[in-house]
């Protein structure tokens, strides 16, 4: 027995050192190592993406903060937050927004997505010439009209504004950019009985009537004559004589341009341009008969106040964390369509399967107790929760089986998850 003990303890102590040599050969040989190193690597990344693709249980720790992308003064910061809206974030970044300083979007845009970017964009000079009035402001404003408005200076939708660079600070008195307003003149026009100011850059009774589209028909004159020239607060008759004539005040409904910024992150929208309706008085002539209206028809119609259109940024990047995705891959859902899904998910629940309607705070780590019925209930905030138990017995915590449910109510209701984000948009619920 002493014998074999012995054998054996020699058997162990000669594999040790040839380990060893073993060891030392392969550090000796980088050559060799940093290949099997990337092969036992890329081993473990194939055996997570297996487990992932087959077990059907890709998961994501539900997080009480976001990423935030912050692009300001010159530089880039991406950081966790838990900060609830823009103005919360700036505050905790110790960013102070000055005069004329701009941020988008709002600050009181709530943030509920991951990765959501925030620019804040720093006031320039501006001078504002307005006539013989100059006015001396800053302004980050991307807008002839906006930047008006950030200096206080009151335009009219007629008004001509002109973006132009300072050539010559010495004799353009300014630096940075400048404002140079072209005013309309106020006209008191009477179109029919009917008292208008209309506001023109004609510069006589005729150019005003082309300008307006006023057509004189038979038996209508003007007063003064077509070639007097124009000044504020004219007065301009247009009479027509020998039939009823009626006019009606309209409303212009206010143009909006849309243009898709990737800088914004996708579904976020921020107005560049305020914009207004327009007005306009569409005069009717009336067909009577035995003293009775038998019908009507329009000789004029005259654009009183110009629309000024709405611009809004609407955002388009869309960058959402991989696992995530790989959730949202598990239930069926085509990439085309995740960004409307991570943008649902997100405002509904914050990507939090045990989420209760109306529980604010972090995500709760098992589902609650008790679910009334008439609350929403995991990522899609199904009301009452138990409809999503068709689609699996784990409904309750599994976020593969609530974006089942949530693809077949997208769809089903709205027609498909683009459609469902639409409706997101406009109404705020789904």
């Amino acid at each position: 027995m002493p014998k074999k003990l012995k054998n054996l303890k020699r058997k162990y102590t000669l594999a040790g050192r040839r380990h060893i040599r073993t060891v030392k050969r392969v550090v000796k040989r980088p050559l060799f190592s940093v290949p099997a190193l990337t092969f036992i690597i890329l081993l473990a990344v194939a055996a997570t993406a297996f487990a992932v693709a087959t077990g059907g249980k890709a998961k994501f720790k539900p997080s009480a903060s976001n990423i935030v992308i912050i692009d300001h003064d010159g530089q880039r910061q991406t950081v966790p937050t838990s900060a609830n809206t823009v103005g919360d974030l700036l505050n905790r970044l110790h960013i102070t927004l000055n005069q004329g300083d701009v941020v988008e979007p709002g600050k009181e845009t709530a943030i509920v997505q991951d990765n959501f970017h925030v620019n804040v964009y720093r006031a320039v000079p501006v001078t504002v010439i307005d006539g013989k009035s100059v006015t001396y402001s800053y302004s980050a404003a991307a807008t002839a009209r906006s930047i008006v408005k950030q200096a206080g200076v009151n335009v009219y939708p007629e008004d001509n504004l002109t973006l132009e660079p300072t050539q010559n600070f010495l004799t353009d008195s300014s630096i940075g950019e400048r404002v140079v307003i072209n005013r309309a003149t106020p006209v008191n026009v009477n179109l029919y009985g009917t008292a208008l100011v209309i506001r023109t850059h004609a510069t006589t009774v005729g150019d005003l009537l082309r300008n307006q589209k006023i057509t004189l028909h038979d038996g209508d004159s003007v007063q003064p004559s077509a070639d007097t020239p124009l000044a504020a607060n004219s007065q301009v008759f247009v009479i027509h004589k020998g039939k009823q004539i009626q006019s009606v005040e309209q409303d212009i409904p206010m143009p909006v341009q849309t243009v898709e910024d990737d800088s914004l992150t996708f579904g976020t929208t921020v107005v560049r341009q305020q914009g207004s309706p327009g007005k306009q008085v569409v005069t009717y002539e009336i067909d009577l008969q035995n003293g009775q209206e038998v019908g009507r028809h329009v000789i004029q119609q005259v654009v009183t106040v110009q629309p000024v259109t709405q611009i809004i940024a609407k955002g388009k990047a869309v960058q959402i964390p991989s696992d995530k995705q790989a959730v949202m891959a598990l239930a069926g859902i085509g990439s085309g369509d995740y960004a409307y899904v991570d943008y649902i998910v997100s405002h509904e629940s914050g990507w939090c399967p045990t989420k209760l309607q109306g529980n604010p705070g972090a995500c709760p780590a098992y589902p609650p107790d008790s679910m009334p019925s008439y609350l929403g209930y995991g990522l899609g905030q199904a009301t009452p929760g138990t409809k999503m138990a068709p689609f699996g017995s784990d409904w309750q915590v599994s976020a593969v089986t609530q974006l089942k449910w949530a693809t077949s109510y997208a769809v089903g209701r709205y027609g498909s998850w683009g459609a469902a984000y639409n409706h997101w948009q406009a109404n705020h619920n789904w």
